[in-house]
């Protein structure tokens, strides 16, 4: 899997791969990703505290098992298509799960 990266200089793409990249660009490329996926989590916890606000309104229990199943069934799915082990993809999202009922929980 290759990735774009802007470069330091004139702000356009670099076409190299990661292979053809420096030890410092790669550390660089990895803090950029981990930004990335910091930022996504802060996304998803904003969309799971507003999922929480609707549930307390309709006096909806906090847990939906059907429904993590299905997030659990699609990570996994999603791991595959991009060739991660699907085990630590699973285990990411139930973490981020339980966080989500934690929150929920203690926001009623």
């Amino acid at each position: 899997m290759t990735r774009q990266s802007e470069t330091a200089t004139d702000g356009g793409t670099d076409e190299r791969t990661p292979d053809e990249m420096s030890l410092d660009e790669l550390r660089e490329e990895i803090q950029t990703i981990d930004r990335e996926i910091v930022e996504l989590i802060a996304q998803r916890t904003y969309v799971a505290d507003t999922i929480a606000q609707v549930k307390a309104e309709q006096d909806l229990p906090t847990t939906d098992e059907k429904q993590e199943q299905q997030v659990m069934d699609r990570a996994g799915e999603n791991a595959e298509q991009f060739d991660v082990d699907a085990n630590l993809v699973k285990a990411i999202f139930r973490l981020l799960i339980e966080l989500n009922k934690v929150e929920q929980r203690d926001s009623r």
